[in-house]
């Protein structure tokens, strides 16, 4: 996976939680793009939904990783849910919360809250809900070799883990 939509893991309790943050800047430069200034309006830089249900996403597709020690791909199958309220800005913070409702051999589903705090808020303000269902794949399984840099558990999860205090996490601990 390339990019990542979290910046660190804030909570982990071991089969049951994460939660992980999002600082959003204006350095980022897909916020140019998403809404640019025209004629007739000044520029609203605003975080995309589609972006905060990929930070939902990793932060649960860890969740369900972590609990069967990473030794399968976790693949996003279905978005049983996604209802944003409120539009995050640069400036924000948000807050991913990941609650594992079900796991087994072919899968798990997860339940998030989506939160937001400001630059002049002193809390987190839940801004929606996002549940999720996810796939195990593994590559007897498969059939096939898969390509490693389809999926978020690569380098990038490992620095994340190692900058939480979780490397005891990563994959075949």
């Amino acid at each position: 996976m390339r990019w990542m939509w979290i910046d660190s893991i804030v909570e982990f309790v071991a089969d049951k939680r994460l939660s992980a943050i999002k600082n959003v800047s204006l350095a980022e430069e897909y916020l140019h793009d998403h809404f640019p200034a025209t004629d007739a309006m000044e520029a609203l830089p605003v975080l995309p939904a589609s972006l905060i249900i990929e930070g939902m996403a990793q932060t649960a597709g860890i969740l369900v990783g972590s609990a069967r020690q990473f030794r399968e791909r976790v693949i996003l199958a279905k978005i049983s849910l996604a209802r944003l309220d409120c539009e995050v800005f640069p400036g924000q913070t948000v807050r991913y919360d990941a609650t594992l409702e079900r796991i087994d051999s072919a899968g798990a589903a997860t339940a998030g809250v989506v939160s937001r705090l400001g630059p002049t808020s002193l809390q987190w303000e839940p801004i929606g809900r996002i549940d999720l269902m996810f796939s195990h794949l593994d590559e007897a399984t498969a059939g096939m070799e898969l390509p490693q840099h389809n999926f978020v558990f690569g380098e990038n999860l490992d620095v994340i883990l190692r900058t939480a205090g979780l490397e005891n996490l990563k994959r075949g601990s």
